[in-house]
């Protein structure tokens, strides 16, 4: 069987009980939260007596100078702790966001790009690179061997045969 809705009259008339339940709850929040307030001054506030004399005044300072480094050091230590706080949440956040695997590859792009362009854009526009990789190398001349083998393989054989040929071996090398 179908539900049966709610005649508007009968809704309206619920809204409105519910919006005044609601203020009359924040009301009382708010009372509570006054009266809250009203005895912690009590507690932490002492009334306030203006002093007569200077010495009166003199160590009236020094109690409120103790008292705001007192607080200041409370409040050190707390930016401290919440800021420690803060860091785990962050590097717990990151644990689970490694656990999940749900980091999304951004689609990559191709870019045409010259060397020099690269560097210049990697580098900033102060530095002056040219990626001339010819520039730095040495000149190296090809020697041609003095020597063309052509010839009887027998006679170079002959020539080397005994001392003299040796003599002659040893003395083109060097």
């Amino acid at each position: 069987m179908a539900e049966k809705k709610m005649p508007l009259s009968r809704r309206n008339h619920l809204k409105s009980l519910l919006l005044q339940i609601g203020k009359e709850m924040l009301e009382e929040e708010a009372r509570q939260a006054e009266e809250e307030k009203m005895a912690y001054m009590r507690e932490n506030c002492p009334t306030f007596s203006f002093p007569q004399c200077t010495l009166e005044l003199q160590e009236l300072c020094r109690q409120l100078h103790k008292q705001i480094d007192l607080v200041d050091e409370e409040r050190y230590d707390m930016e401290m702790k919440v800021k420690k706080c803060d860091k785990e949440i962050d590097d717990l956040k990151m644990k689970v966001q490694d656990l999940n695997g749900r980091f999304k590859k951004p689609t990559l792009r191709r870019v045409r790009m010259s060397a020099d362009a690269m560097l210049a854009a990697l580098l900033g526009s102060k530095h002056k690179v040219s990626l001339d990789l010819r520039a730095n190398l040495k000149q190296v001349k090809k020697e041609l061997k003095e020597e063309k083998q052509t010839g009887d393989w027998r006679k170079k054989i002959e020539d080397k045969a005994g001392m003299d040929g040796r003599k002659k071996m040893f003395e083109a090398e060097a």
